[in-house]
């Protein structure tokens, strides 16, 4: 195909009809618009140019001996390098139904003889654009698609090498937090009370190491359904006071209540998955609520399943972040943003976590009004298919 520096290449128009005369008078008017016309006489000798050597456009008879316009084009659409190849019918017949016939075969426009050369080269020029256009498209579509799967791979052999680095530092950080609660016990009666407050306030920060690498391990395994869920039937009430009693050193900084009703709160769940999340909500109330306010861990109990939820009067959330902070990339932006919702990716464990189970998550809050940290389990085991 002849190529002008800095200009398109010219566009390739197949010309297909068994009258020599419209041929040559479509041929000089095509090649005077700047087009590269090739003539045949039937469809057979059509298709073995266009498969040889494909064109951007055919212009198409119907009427003609041997295989008419609409075989020619059926036969086209079946090779799938031609299978794009615009076809535009130009023909005497003029029935309704010959032109439904035409664009059912693959026809993407229909000119009546007689024709007039400037709707003829105005159709040309508008599929010509239409298909280099798509061409276009796909090929960025390629690109961008090698490119997300080059993403995909690099994200990857990322997360295996942070599972690597995490899995391999919380055996060092298990240490660390028994030596200490070690030492607490042994030094508990040498020491005063200034002292047993800072051995208290190590340990919540050790426990909330462990507790990030733990969550960050256990996130990657949510997301890949890695990590099946190990159900019995557990009281909701004993779940959060044991995560409660894990923030106990930190109570002065703000009062923490449990609201049960009586008798159980019994639902069928993994006990040591739940308890989490209740140790990461409670956790995040108690360290973003003010020394004078308070934290409230409610249950409300229905049919079928039980609501909890976490009251604090801390500094809020605003509207637009509700969602955004049981996400992942969605903690990373509130934090490039000067802004800090929790302490790391435990609400995103926690919406994995409940939503394993089959049940949801969410927050109710508004800046500057305290915050409803709430997650609803079914009675019954009920875990996604993941």
């Amino acid at each position: 195909m002849n190529e002008t520096p800095g200009k398109s290449p010219q566009a390739s128009v197949i010309l297909v009809d068994d009258t020599p005369a419209n041929l040559q008078v479509l041929s000089g008017m095509l090649r005077d618009c700047g087009y590269k016309p090739r003539s045949f006489p039937n469809g057979r000798l059509a298709l073995q140019a266009a498969a040889k050597e494909p064109p951007d456009l055919i212009l198409l008879d119907i009427l003609m001996p041997e295989m008419d316009g609409y075989e020619t084009c059926r036969r086209l659409k079946e090779d799938e390098r031609l299978r794009s190849v615009p076809v535009i019918f130009i023909s005497a017949l003029s029935e309704t139904l010959d032109k439904v016939k035409a664009f059912q075969c693959g026809g993407v426009d229909y000119i009546t003889k007689p024709f007039q050369f400037e709707e003829v080269e105005a159709r040309v020029r508008t599929h010509v654009a239409i298909k280099r256009l798509q061409a276009e498209l796909a090929g960025q579509y390629r690109s961008l698609q090698m490119s997300y799967e080059d993403l995909r791979r690099l994200e990857a052999l990322r997360d295996n090498l942070t599972r690597m680095v995490v899995h391999d530092m919380r055996g060092p950080l298990m240490v660390m937090q028994g030596y200490l609660q070690m030492l607490q016990v042994k030094l508990k009666d040498r020491i005063d009370e200034k002292e047993r407050g800072f051995f208290a306030e190590t340990s919540v920060s050790c426990n909330g190491l462990v507790e990030m690498v733990s969550s960050l391990l256990e996130v990657s395994r949510l997301e890949e359904g890695k990590m099946p869920l190990r159900l019995a039937e557990s009281d909701l009430r004993d779940l959060a006071a044991k995560a409660v009693r894990t923030y106990e050193p930190m109570l002065r900084r703000c009062a923490l209540a449990v609201s049960a009703p009586p008798g159980s709160v019994t639902v069928i769940c993994d006990p040591d998955l739940i308890e989490r999340v209740f140790a990461n909500l409670v956790g995040n109330a108690v360290k973003f609520t003010p020394p004078e306010g308070s934290v409230e861990v409610r249950f409300r109990p229905a049919e079928g399943e039980v609501r909890v939820e976490v009251v604090d009067t801390g500094p809020g959330v605003p509207h637009e972040y509700h969602a955004k902070i049981f996400e992942k990339f969605g903690q990373v932006e509130a934090r490039r943003e000067g802004r800090k919702y929790s302490t790391g990716l435990g609400l995103t464990f926690c919406k994995l976590a409940v939503e394993t189970h089959g049940g949801a998550i969410g927050v109710d809050s508004d800046a500057g009004k305290g915050s409803t940290f709430w997650f609803v389990l079914p009675r019954t085991a009920n875990p996604q298919a993941r």
